[in-house]
């Protein structure tokens, strides 16, 4: 089998789940005795009994979680696919049938992302209002241009289709559309088709996952370093088309400075710059319309992106500070100098301790040194557990590099009292990462929900927004009649000069609430439109899709909306690709 590498560990590459997230061979499971497990080898915590994480959620939430009754799987058969005659006999002529699939589970599949209440509970415990009625699996260019005219002359819908990560409703297909939909899946076209090696340049076609990206990349000793939190199943195509973002921006940048040129297939022909360089002023510039653009013009089936040779040395690290006010204060000069490990984030107390409950159960030593090093910090150092905080980091290049990097961390750190927690602590913080989606999943089993919210923030508002949203998670928690108390925990995942990314996790329990799920759906409008109103940007890099669709038209002038809307009536008037994410929602 194939390997993936997540930090400096390769990993076997294994099979994916239809509707969870991750892979098969990874679940959290509670053993006879109550304690949590999570079987596999791939995370830092496989293999390994967790006694610490479910007295932690009930002790966070104020409830009592009911272990033996844990919600059962109720998913629905999809309506018949609705079929249009003429188009699918032309693609009996002309494809194989193992390019296409009229099969339940698969169509099921290909009709959602990664959204909490809006997809995964939908498709797991009750019902997707609209299934895609074809799923086609493209291995070659030609095949998505015979399939787009085919489109075209037959008034066929296409939906690109990448890893299926993406939490922004992007994939949920439109309620309304009538006509036959097709979900375009892009996985078989995954080569690397040509390393520059003296320009630091690749050509990757889209549908490449990306850790089988890097792992390519790896073995002849380069990276794109781009690393999100999906990127063991989320795929080229799908970055460029949400403008995304990776855990490790400061080294690599953002996707927008990794991408040289894309090549995007629309019902209009091909949208292609003829070359690419590593800058130039040649007037306005089409291809930034395609970053960001959700499916809603074409297909992106490749680009040219830039590459760099693998660090030399790769070192993890980590440090505690008393609290949030006081590692954001850190974060902030360091994000002034010119100078910065690849990856900084700062967790909050609540997932502070939500490490401290992932920790194995370890042996009589493992406890000891435990108990040592919380006596070390609060009695030696005056540290209150309940208000720590800690900043992982990862550092990379040469051993200057790292030298340097690790120098200015420590020289902030000090003046902020910081305390070096180690290169232990701060590896596992950064792949614990890795495993909250499996963990949603998890505590979904036993109505406890959880869901994701990001945004750019000014610095001098990062703490007006994380209170407002606090005191809104509680206002909406106390309406609807939740019962407990409400999770809400805010993390900083990239930094910039002027500002930082704030990723906040809001969880709570639905249990004998009605409707629960459909009550949270009402909640996270408010959640996102509280963060707007305090300051916030409306993402960062997970998009607009359709959950935040309502907000597009107050960030942007009437020209501005007018234009893109020209665009899409020039390159798709049919509206083949029917998606209708960001301004073209019209729910």
């Amino acid at each position: 089998m194939s390997k993936q590498r997540l930090g400096n560990k390769l990993y076997e590459v294994g099979e994916k789940y239809d509707f969870y997230w991750g892979f098969k061979d990874t679940r959290f499971e509670l053993k006879e005795n109550g304690v949590l497990y999570i079987n596999g080898d791939r995370y830092p915590v496989s293999g390994c009994e967790l006694p610490d994480f479910m007295p932690y959620i009930q002790e966070l939430l104020h409830i009592d979680v009911d272990t033996k009754h844990p919600r059962e799987e109720s998913i629905k058969t999809p309506p018949p696919a609705y079929i249009n005659k003429p188009f699918l006999s032309e693609i009996q002529k002309l494809f194989s049938e193992h390019k296409y699939s009229f099969d339940d589970r698969v169509r099921l599949t290909h009709s959602h992302g990664q959204t909490t209440a809006n997809e995964v509970f939908k498709v797991l415990y009750y019902e997707l209002q609209r299934v895609t009625d074809m799923v086609f699996f493209a291995e070659e260019e030609k095949d998505i241009e015979v399939l787009i005219n085919l489109a075209k002359k037959h008034d066929v819908c296409i939906v690109p289709y990448g890893g299926g990560t993406n939490v922004s409703c992007a994939l949920q297909l439109p309620i309304d559309e009538r006509r036959m939909i097709i979900s375009l899946d892009m996985r078989r076209l995954n080569a690397i088709e040509w390393i520059d090696k003296n320009n630091f340049r690749a050509c990757v076609q889209s549908g490449i996952v990306g850790i089988d990206l890097e792992r390519k990349l790896q073995e002849q000793g380069f990276t794109m370093g781009h690393e999100p939190d999906s990127i063991e199943f989320s795929t080229l195509g799908g970055w460029i088309a949400t403008n995304a973002s990776g855990m490790k921006k400061n080294r690599y940048g953002n996707i927008e400075e990794i991408i040289e040129t894309i090549r995007l297939l629309t019902p209009r022909g091909v949208m292609e710059p003829m070359v690419g360089f590593p800058r130039s002023s040649m007037g306005m510039q089409p291809q930034q319309i395609i970053l960001g653009s959700e499916g809603n013009l074409g297909v992106i089936t490749k680009a040219v992106v830039r590459i760099r040779p693998l660090p030399e040395h790769t070192k993890f690290g980590s440090y505690v500070f008393r609290d949030f006010d006081t590692g954001m204060n850190f974060l902030r000069d360091v994000a002034q100098q010119d100078v910065l490990p690849s990856s900084i984030r700062l967790m909050d107390n609540l997932q502070f301790r939500f490490g401290l409950a992932l920790r194995p159960r370890g042996g009589r030593w493992s406890y000891i040194k435990r108990k040592l090093e919380q006596f070390l910090l609060t009695k030696g150092k005056g540290f209150d557990l309940r208000k720590t905080v800690v900043v992982t980091c990862v550092y990379e290049g040469t051993h200057f590099e790292l030298t340097t990097q690790q120098k200015v961390m420590s020289r902030f750190a000090k003046k902020h009292e910081g305390i070096s927690a180690g290169a232990k602590n701060g590896q596992r913080g950064y792949l614990l990462t890795y495993l909250i989606a499996y963990i949603r999943d998890f505590v979904g089993r036993y109505h406890v929900f959880g869901e994701t919210y990001e945004t750019t923030v000014p610095w001098d508002r990062v703490l007006e927004v994380c209170k407002r949203v606090q005191e809104e998670a509680q206002k909406q928690h106390k309406k609807y009649g939740f019962p407990g108390t409400v999770y809400i925990a805010p993390r900083i995942t990239q930094l910039y000069r002027t500002g930082v990314c704030i990723y906040f996790t809001h969880g709570f329990s639905t249990h004998g609430v009605e409707n629960g799920e459909d009550k949270f759906i009402l909640i996270e409008r408010h959640m996102r439109k509280t963060i707007m109103d305090s300051g916030g940007s409306i993402s960062h890099h997970h998009g607009v899709g359709k959950i935040r669709s309502m907000f597009v038209k107050d960030l942007l002038s009437s020209a501005s909306r007018d234009l893109l809307k020209k665009v899409k009536e020039f390159l798709d008037p049919s509206n083949i690709f029917c998606i209708s994410n960001n301004i073209f929602d019209k729910s």
